[in-house]
């Protein structure tokens, strides 16, 4: 039996007293620079957006929740929250919630986003099952983010100013629009920070009214240590009362936020148990990808015999798994079709997202950073299959090529031979 909706402990205050909810830190990458804002890692002390003890790969946050719930199981909801922002790393936030999907089916799975790259993962996020969504909107006139944002990433471009606050609001506002049409539960936060936006929060409150959010948090400054604000003074709690009494006529409030960090578990409110911080350093430890669950090598041959084809160039991919002392032939997959760009070797990382390794004659940067970063190790090599697929089993190392040429950046893969 799964949860309702109405066990979300921070969209509904009345669940935070009996369910508590687990953010996982797998999105370390930001596409955003805002003022109040520096990603520490290591500081258990301080609870705050941003911060995180250890940052996890999916698999590492498969073994951690599963350890977390047999400690406490009066958990609803499962947050990606960063360290970053969650689509800034869509491999690792996707494949997260496939994994721990498919284990605990019973969650409920929410994120929470700047909502600059939201838009092209909506569809992918509902078939997956996220409910809810946090959107965090600090301005709605380009002229104020400017004063909040240093600088907006947009693929290899960066834009700072107005320009870059004015890319943020199209995006976020598309992002809830589409997210209301396709049935999730949306949360706007916002950061009140003084003398910058703290007059413009009515505005951003009839702005989410009018894009039928859900509810609204308003948030107060941290000054975070090392941040562009960290010598501005927090809002009052008088002016944080204020506020959210201007909001209130327009949204349902939150009134219950203590200010998540990245790692944060348990009920809202109460302090994270050093049992947790346990569980995090020791699912850490373990392999990114753990190869039992990849137990297959991927090998580009023309002929079966040899490792004899360049990535770029190859129609098909033979799957490989040891057998005692044998290499068996599993089946043969056939690679994305040249062109996409990046998103070809994105779908090739899912196509052979059961196997551990991949052997080439030759690859490209491009494709060879996007599989490494789907837990894929890649190895250019030549010789015979069945040798280095042994090697591999035995944990002995695979030998590289006597002479490699290599693509570099320029290598893409939307041309027609080299990948």
């Amino acid at each position: 039996m799964g949860y309702s909706h109405l066990d979300h402990p921070c969209f509904n205050g009345e669940a935070r007293h009996q369910y508590g909810r687990i953010h996982l830190p797998v999105a370390p990458e930001c596409n955003i620079q805002c003022h109040f804002c520096n990603r520490k890692y290591d500081c258990v002390n301080e609870s705050r957006p941003g911060v995180t003890s250890v940052v996890l790969s999916p698999w590492q946050a498969l073994v951690y929740i599963k350890q977390y719930l047999k400690f406490n199981p009066r958990i609803s909801t499962v947050g990606i929250a960063g360290p970053g922002d969650p689509m800034a790393n869509p491999e690792e936030t996707l494949e997260t919630i496939r994994l721990i999907r498919t284990y605990h089916p019973e969650l409920l799975f929410c994120l929470s986003t700047n909502g600059l790259q939201l838009l092209p993962y909506i569809e992918t996020l509902k078939e997956l099952g996220v409910s809810h969504v946090t959107l965090t909107l600090n301005a709605v006139d380009p002229a104020v983010g400017a004063q909040i944002y240093a600088w907006v990433r947009d693929g290899k471009v960066v834009y700072r100013g107005a320009e870059g606050a004015a890319l943020l609001l199209e995006r976020q506002l598309a992002a809830v629009a589409q997210l209301k049409q396709r049935g999730f539960i949306v949360k706007i936060n916002t950061i009140v920070i003084p003398g910058i936006n703290d007059g413009h929060i009515p505005e951003i409150a009839e702005k989410a009214r009018k894009l039928k959010a859900d509810i609204m948090n308003c948030i107060p400054l941290y000054p975070a240590r090392g941040s562009r604000f960290e010598a501005m003074e927090a809002p009052s709690p008088q002016t944080m009362e204020y506020i959210r009494s201007q909001v209130e006529p327009r949204m349902p409030l939150m009134k219950h936020c203590a200010r998540c960090r990245a790692d944060a578990a348990g009920r809202i409110g109460t302090k994270m148990d050093p049992a947790t911080q346990v569980f995090l350093r020791e699912a850490a430890a373990l392999p990114l990808y753990p190869e039992q669950h990849r137990p297959y090598v991927a090998v580009a041959t023309m002929e079966g015999l040899l490792i004899n084809r360049h990535l770029g160039e190859a129609e098909e991919l033979s799957i490989y798994k040891v057998n005692g002392d044998t290499v068996e032939l599993v089946q043969i997959r056939p690679t994305p079709k040249p062109g996409g760009g990046e998103e070809r070797w994105r779908e090739l990382s899912r196509i052979i997202g059961d196997c551990q390794a991949l052997l080439v004659n030759g690859i490209g940067q491009t494709p060879r950073d996007i599989l490494k970063k789907s837990g894929i190790k890649v190895y250019e090599t030549e010789g015979l299959i069945a040798e280095a697929v042994l090697a591999l089993a035995n944990g002995k190392s695979v030998r590289s090529k006597a002479s490699v040429t290599r693509c570099g950046f320029s290598c893409k893969g939307d041309g027609l031979g080299c990948g």
